[in-house]
């Protein structure tokens, strides 16, 4: 069985994180779970999350969830907009909220957050290839 789709692929919010993630060298998009997934051999980034709570879900449908390096984690886990994301937690992964995201500085801190899981996740040749357009 299907997961649906939880997101509007009109959300505003949602295309401005795919103007950031599609950006990265050899990135694309797609569908798992039900939230878009960007990725290049591995998935660095998903629009939208979830943690449990007494048992049920509580879902995040405006939050950006990727894998930063491990010694950046702990730090975002003491931002109270981020939280550990359901079945992607445990593997080191982070949810931001990103509520009625607009300000610039925050969109530079998601790009950045995104950067840091694409560089966690792709292939040297990739990574070589944003840093050699100025990336990082």
């Amino acid at each position: 069985m299907a997961h649906p789709i939880m997101f509007d692929d009109a959300d505003p919010v949602l295309g401005r994180l795919r103007d950031i993630a599609l950006a990265l060298p050899g990135a694309a998009e797609k569908i798992s779970h039900g939230h878009p997934a960007f990725f290049t051999a591995k998935v660095f980034a998903y629009y939208g999350g979830s943690i449990k709570v007494g048992g049920e879900y509580e879902r995040h449908d405006r939050s950006v969830v990727v894998r930063p390096d491990p010694a950046e984690r702990l730090a975002l886990l003491e931002d109270p907009r981020c939280y550990v994301p359901a079945y992607l937690g445990p593997s080191g992964w982070v949810g931001l909220d990103l509520g009625a995201v607009g300000v610039d500085e925050t969109w530079r801190e998601v790009a950045e957050l995104v950067e840091a899981s694409f560089r966690e996740t792709a292939g040297r040749r990739l990574v070589a290839r944003l840093d050699a357009r100025g990336g990082g």
